[in-house]
């Protein structure tokens, strides 16, 4: 009886484990889904403050977006690290690890009084607390429950994970309006403190024994620099252009001369070279019998891999449509932070409800089905939101469109998570879970860059477009004008359509005529944003098509566990 209690401590498979009863059984549950939680609403709340925080710190746009970039390449870097210490040092204290730093983040951003001093705090030390808590979520969810509260586990982890990203503004636009954008931050602390005390009294310690605790310095290396390298060509896409640069390029102060050349395609090209560098460099470290940051054999399991692929593409047009929808809600209806929260309420209400019903469902339904039902509803709400996108219509429009495309959320996000580990070994499963995290977060972030860079692309040729087709505005001013409206497309999501409305002395008609063009330039851009984003989940659809049903992927988690 003691070595089975033993084996289980490890983090070794064994014989089922006797169900807790009551309460107490989730708790762990509980403690996993509030370290999700404040991870992802710590970028939402970011994005609805933005406008409070740019004022006190007197900066611009341009500065401050550097605080979300650094937070997204942090994140897409470390998180497979992450993993990959908890599987070596034990998945309990890394995640209270990073929830100790994560805490000491949010308090230094509550304290900031400049753009450095919040990247120093937000972006680097919350970033490295989160990729140390995200991956260990769902290797201890994997390591504490087993069979059906495994998937009621997965199910309320999905919901979380979706529901969390559209409740952000909600926190964030409150605590900005009625208090402070700091008072988001603090909150974060209380959360935190709670997290390490929870994570103390009610969650065992997994970890790989049969490894020895070393870290492949090199993996670490290739892998965070190979990331940082994609991430960052993708987002700087939409200043610098996809191929010919529009602006002079400098890194650290420092104007590099590309010929002409936009650095999106160097540094997308050279993150790919540094990623196979680093695939070969871990089979390397297999070969002679080292431990590698990732295994290689997880990259042969098509379960995993398709898996992870799915949740990947589903994240980025999921990034798209929380990026653009809300510019329309606020620069086309003029709502404020919180309305737009509660204006996207159907979505993360329906993606909590959904999500813990998708694990009842897989009593009938094969798992495979309801990740591909769960696709199907969010062609639906996109399809819906388009339609349903123009000049004069309330937000609530677009709830059903918000309803569908959650109910698809949470189908998918918890069976992809529940059908992907399931196919790797408990003490695989740090490794597995920090690996299909930086997968998600990858297409989180490119989606962000990719999807962004479209709507200010469309967005700033409709604005030209309109200026110069426009029978109001006279021919003389229509020069100057077009190259005005060209600069402020980037910044309509703050305001910028009222901004440029209101410059100099230009008569009420013209202005008047500005702001109409600048609604129905949003309208087209959006529209055409979130066409991309239907294409982008027709392609999960087709993916999906390679999942296993449910009898293959316990045949296959058997045999890796025999």
């Amino acid at each position: 009886m003691e070595n089975i209690q033993h084996a289980e401590i490890k983090g070794y498979p064994t014989t089922k484990p006797k169900p807790k009863q009551g309460f107490k059984r989730w708790i762990p549950l509980l403690v996993m889904a509030m370290a999700l939680g404040i991870i992802i609403l710590d970028t939402t709340i970011l994005n609805v403050s933005m406008r409070a925080i740019i004022g006190d710190f007197h900066t611009d746009i341009k500065s401050f977006q550097w605080v979300i970039t650094t937070y997204s390449l942090i994140l897409a870097a470390f998180t497979i690290t992450g993993g990959r210490l908890g599987d070596l040092f034990g998945r309990k204290k890394m995640f209270i690890t990073g929830a100790v730093l994560f805490g000491i983040g949010s308090f230094m951003t509550s304290i900031a009084n400049s753009v450095g001093f919040m990247i120093l705090g937000e972006a680097v030390i919350e970033g490295i607390g989160a990729c140390l808590m995200l991956p260990a979520t769902l290797s201890l969810l994997r390591s504490t429950y087993r069979g059906r509260d495994l998937q009621v586990a997965f199910g309320i982890w999905g919901g979380i994970a979706a529901g969390a990203a559209t409740l952000g503004p909600v926190v964030g636009g409150y605590f900005t309006t009625y208090y402070s954008w700091r008072w988001a931050f603090r909150f974060n602390v209380i959360v935190a403190i709670f997290l390490v005390i929870a994570a103390s009294v009610f969650i065992k310690e997994y970890r790989d024994e049969e490894e020895k605790p070393t870290i492949d310095l090199m993996g670490v290396a290739l892998s965070a620099l190979g990331m940082l390298s994609l991430v960052f060509g993708f987002i700087e896409s939409s200043t610098y252009g996809w191929w010919k640069s529009k602006e002079i390029f400098s890194l650290f102060g420092r104007t590099l001369d590309l010929g002409g050349l936009s650095p999106t395609p160097v540094f997308v090209v050279s993150g790919i070279v540094i990623v196979a560098l680093f695939f070969r460099w871990e089979k390397r470290m297999e070969r002679l019998n080292k431990t590698p940051l990732i295994s290689t054999k997880l990259f042969k399991n098509k379960t995993f891999m398709t898996g992870s692929g799915v949740s990947s593409i589903i994240s980025l047009g999921q990034a798209g449509l929380i990026f653009s929808v809300p510019i329309y809600l606020q620069s086309v209806l003029g709502l404020d932070p919180i309305e737009t929260g509660i204006a996207m309420i159907p979505m993360s209400a329906a993606t909590i409800v959904a999500a813990p019903l998708s694990a009842y469902l897989t009593k009938r339904i094969a798992p495979k089905r309801i990740i591909q039902a769960g696709i199907v509803s969010d062609i639906i709400g996109f399809t819906l939101m388009y339609l349903s996108l123009r000049v004069g219509v309330d937000q609530w429009a677009l709830a059903p469109g918000f309803l569908f495309f959650g109910i698809g959320m949470g189908f998918m996000m918890a069976q992809a998570s529940n059908l992907t580990l399931s196919a790797v070994s408990v003490q695989e499963s740090g490794e597995a879970s920090g690996t299909t995290n930086t997968i998600r977060l990858l297409g989180q972030a490119l989606g962000s860059a990719v999807m962004g860079a479209i709507l200010i692309s469309s967005l700033s040729s409709s604005l030209v477009s309109g200026v110069n087709q426009s029978r109001v505005i006279p021919d003389d001013m229509k020069p100057a004008l077009s190259e005005t409206v060209a600069k402020q497309s980037s910044n309509i999501e703050f305001g910028g359509d009222a901004a440029l409305a209101s410059a100099g002395s230009l008569p009420q008609t013209v202005r008047n005529e500005i702001i109409s063009i600048s609604h129905t330039a949003t309208v087209e851009s959006t529209r055409e944003t979130l066409l991309c984003g239907i294409a982008f989940i027709i392609l999960a659809l087709l993916l999906s098509t390679n999942l296993p049903n449910g009898k293959k992927i316990k045949a296959e988690s058997m045999a890796i566990h025999e």
